[in-house]
């Protein structure tokens, strides 16, 4: 069954590989944008529970990169939970801005209003949806809650100790925690643009979202091991999810800093303040795993009057939700190896430019689409300052099944076009040395002719770009490494990179927009990939806004 999974993951990924050459199915798709899901998910029927707005201050990017001045390390709390919930996926702003996007026209009227998120999301779907179990030491009423993002409150499902369930799922990575953060993917509210090649986006956007979440919980003095190798069955069944349309990914153990309670611990099925009654049968007392019956039943609304499944997400959901078996020797073998060559060194990271509080950065961030333009030049700091602190984000040792020195599995390229104070050409970045190891050199033709090319959107010009990052891995090492679930757990990693590129160049006052639109097949010859297992899997532009704009940001 293993090896079946595998072949499964690996046609997809190929399939995805080579989109840009041979179509992916169902061809001539044609998106319903009439129908389409609501961009927040709602329980119209659940009690809601007010969250802060204002949160504690939060170090500056420098701080978290340096280790300085970070808060001292203690535990979650209601106003600490509610911060990170906020930066990471609650709406902080509107926004209206000049560029070539092509939905541009209709984001001036109310109904089409772009939200900025301080996270960034393939095609902004935010597929990811968000849930508390909380448990007896929580400082709220156990149960399970869902994170309306629209409206920045906590919806309650379940009212009663079902921490158990959860913590059966993830084993001893649970530790002492009794309630849990729960990321869950709700493919719809992706698929219905992506079609089929929803799965690919979906499980970056996740690690994108876990890598604000690192961020802020550096930033807020609190651990947070994120899980991704348990059992999704019973939190799936927890949460009212079947499991194909929508499922678990990730889960992440909190531990309270007062153990005692609020309030009462409440069973399954009693009244909740104001007369609401979660509709559950048995009761729960706490610390004991929920029986199997027992589940959220507040019904979601759904916006779409016609949801439709995509055979190869349902396929490839499956595969790569095998459990994790991994291999810690070809673990280690599965990280991209030294590139050989004379390195470029590049300057030292720029820490002053860092030096921007965590809040803002996020509520800040945003895509350029076709804002770039040049003068000025992208320099050879700043691009150095964004390859360092993206790259510090590579390794999440927490993650379930995965030994504590995992290797990163993920490499950054640079497609130097428009840097000043670095020759044009390819190369791939060393963390170790900071410094820039020769590629394949500069494509004939010439990079900025190359790079448009090879984008198959409309949405950029390529000659107005200074730099185009790549994020690479080796699939098919990892897959033989840790199995199906390998897929997600790279992806992951991917996602979490790119948000701290994101951070990084935002921090710096530089543009920044993430693409899945290149010819990958194209792109990793350029850098002198090809008869290798190593690919790029997503890309990052990065370059200068013009500073005379016509953009309108109103901050919520």
């Amino acid at each position: 069954m293993q090896q079946e999974a595998r072949t499964v993951v690996r046609e997809y990924a190929e399939a995805v590989f080579r989109r840009a050459r041979t179509p992916m199915e169902p061809l001539n798709y044609e998106v319903d944008w009439a129908d389409q899901p609501s961009r927040h998910l709602s329980y119209p029927d659940a009690p809601r529970l007010p969250l802060p707005a204002d949160g504690p201050t939060l170090p500056t990017l420098r701080d978290l990169f340096t280790g300085a001045d970070r808060p001292p390390a203690g535990g979650w709390t209601l106003p600490a939970l509610a911060t990170l919930l906020r930066l990471s996926y609650g709406v902080l702003d509107r926004r209206l801005t000049v560029n070539w996007n092509q939905d541009l026209a209709k984001r001036t009227h109310f109904e089409h209003a772009v939200w900025g998120r301080g996270t960034a999301s393939g095609g902004g779907m935010y597929p990811v949806e968000i849930f508390l179990v909380a448990g007896a030491s929580a400082p709220l009423l156990p149960g399970v809650y869902h994170y309306h993002t629209g409206q920045h409150v906590l919806e309650r499902l379940l009212l009663g100790d079902v921490a158990g369930t959860v913590r059966a799922a993830v084993g001893d990575a649970a530790g002492a925690a009794d309630s849990f953060l729960v990321a869950s993917i709700r493919f719809w509210k992706n698929s219905f643009k992506y079609n089929s090649f929803c799965y690919h986006v979906v499980t970056q956007d996740l690690g994108a979202l876990l890598g604000s979440w690192d961020l802020l919980a550096q930033g807020l003095g609190v651990p947070l091991p994120r899980l991704l190798g348990f059992d999704p069955v019973p939190v799936d069944r927890l949460l009212g999810f079947d499991g194909e349309r929508e499922s678990a990914f990730a889960v992440v153990p909190l531990s309270w800093a007062d153990a005692e309670p609020a309030g009462a611990t409440a069973p399954v099925g009693a009244a909740a303040p104001g007369g609401a009654t979660a509709p559950v049968g048995a009761t729960v007392p706490a610390g004991e795993t929920a029986p199997p019956e027992t589940r959220v039943r507040y019904r979601a609304f759904e916006r779409s009057r016609r949801l439709r499944e995509f055979p190869a997400v349902t396929a490839v959901h499956r595969a790569a939700a095998a459990p994790a078996v991994p291999d810690p020797d070809a673990l280690a073998a599965a990280a991209p190896g030294d590139l050989p060559g004379e390195p470029v060194a590049l300057p030292a990271p720029l820490l002053d430019r860092l030096a921007r509080p965590l809040s803002t950065v996020l509520a800040t961030r945003s895509s350029s689409f076709g804002r770039f333009r040049r003068p000025p030049e992208l320099t050879a700091a700043e691009l150095g300052t964004t390859l360092a602190f993206a790259a510090a984000g590579r390794h999440h040792p927490a993650d379930a099944g995965l030994p504590a020195d995992a290797p990163p599995l993920t490499r950054l390229w640079v497609f130097a076009n428009h840097v000043d104070g670095l020759p044009t050409g390819t190369y791939g970045y060393c963390p170790r040395r900071h410094a820039l190891l020769p590629a394949a050199g500069e494509p004939a033709g010439g990079m900025s002719a190359f790079l448009q090319q090879q984008y198959f959107l409309t949405n950029y010009t390529m000659g107005q770009v200074g730099a185009v990052l790549a994020i690479s891995g080796r699939l098919d090492a990892v897959l033989d490494a840790v199995g199906p679930r390998g897929y997600r757990l790279l992806n992951a990693e991917i996602g979490a990179v790119a948000q701290r590129t994101y951070c990084a160049a935002t921090a710096q006052r530089v543009g920044c927009g993430a693409v899945l639109g290149f010819d990958n097949v194209a792109m990793d010859d350029a850098l002198g990939l090809t008869g290798g297992d190593e690919r790029t899997v997503l890309f990052l532009l990065l370059g200068h806004h013009p500073e005379d704009v016509a953009d309108v940001v109103y901050r919520l």
